[in-house]
């Protein structure tokens, strides 16, 4: 299985992010979103599941939770936006990877067999920071994260 991370986009969905999900079995935003007609379109590609970010303050957010937990070929996915916010051990909670954004820094890392993932920023660009979205793939009980560039 294939999952397409997103996070970040602050109201802006570029035609490169939408390239590089192309072909997601799922679909996880992080997090500020900005824009709900950016869930829409990334609906059109896969089913999308989405946290609130801390920017996600209008009313059309009220639906959106601050964390999730899909299951994908027996792997559990903890989905928030603020990592500092996470106050489980995911490791002993069967927890196999924990999603996450706000630093638009893109990151991942394993920790106690526990797959770290920030994809970065895909919006508007902050700092000299990338522009990035990322991939999962989900095969068994394996879970490994990639990370990728939509600029040079």
């Amino acid at each position: 299985m294939l999952i397409g991370v997103i996070s970040d986009t602050h109201g802006l969905l570029r035609p490169e992010a939408l390239a590089a999900l192309q072909g997601s079995d799922r679909i996880i935003h992080a997090g500020d979103i900005g824009d709900p007609a950016i869930l829409d379109r990334l609906s059109e590609i896969a089913p999308v599941t989405a946290v609130r970010g801390n920017v996600d303050r209008e009313a059309w957010t009220k639906n959106i939770p601050e964390s999730d937990v899909l299951e994908s070929d027996g792997v559990s996915i903890y989905v928030l936006h603020i990592l500092e916010k996470f106050d489980l051990k995911p490791e002993a909670a069967g927890i196999g990877a924990v999603i996450y954004g706000h630093s638009h820094v893109p990151k991942q890392e394993m920790r106690d067999g526990v797959l770290y993932f920030n994809p970065g920023s895909a919006g508007p660009r902050r700092f000299h920071l990338p522009v990035t979205v990322g991939k999962l793939m989900v095969q068994g009980s394996k879970i490994r994260g990639e990370i990728v560039q939509l600029f040079p």
